[in-house]
């Protein structure tokens, strides 16, 4: 059992480390389009705080991390490339496999539920971020949020030689819900810190 939770242990960085060169795109992209963002907050009159500035590069991290984990082919691995030691592989663009029978996620062993709980917490901050980040955010535009994402991804996937499955779709929509609920519970046992996270009239801070 040991070996296996190392197993899981090892493939979760292997995923994390994967994420990198999203990261650093996401957060250059940030850096860049900060001061914009600022100047016209500030024309309307609006102001961010602290914790906010904070929230708001993380999310960021997080969408450029998994850009590169989901809409990359299976063989894409930056550091091979990076060293200049890639094996060789196949097209960018080729057609994948699909599951259209609900269900699957269910068979199988200890491999088949980490997979399971991995396709939920991957998708949390898709549902927390933007109801810590933005007002009017609801647990119906949350359970949209999360079909309408994880369909674009898996049509994209099913592009680029990985593969199309209607179970990571109903997985990965639940752990945006499940994000949304985070968020909830947050806000009731703490409003008032909820509540910085969200813009506000008034002069910046800064």
């Amino acid at each position: 059992m040991g070996a296996l939770y190392a197993v899981f242990a090892e493939d979760t960085l292997r995923y994390l480390v994967r994420m990198l060169p999203g990261l650093l795109l996401a957060a250059l992209l940030f850096a860049l389009l900060r001061p914009w963002r600022l100047r016209r907050m500030a024309e309307r009159g609006l102001c961010s705080s602290p914790l906010r500035e904070a929230a708001v590069p993380l999310f960021w991290l997080f969408c450029g991390g998994m850009a590169v984990l989901t809409l990359t082919p299976g063989w894409f691995n930056w550091l091979p490339l990076l060293r200049g030691l890639a094996r060789d592989h196949g097209p960018f663009f080729t057609l994948g496999a699909w599951n259209l029978t609900p269900g699957r996620c269910f068979e199988g062993g200890l491999w088949q539920s980490y997979m399971l709980l991995g396709n939920i917490v991957m998708f949390l901050p898709f549902g927390f971020f933007p109801a810590l980040l933005w007002r009017g955010y609801t647990w119906r535009r949350a359970l949209c949020t999360g079909f309408c994402i994880t369909a674009c991804i898996e049509c994209w996937q099913l592009c680029v030689g990985r593969a199309f499955d209607i179970d990571d779709i109903l997985l990965n929509a639940i752990g945006v819900f499940c994000g949304y609920l985070v968020w909830a519970a947050l806000r009731k046992r703490a409003p008032g810190f909820a509540e910085k996270f969200h813009v506000k009239k008034g002069t910046p801070h800064e």
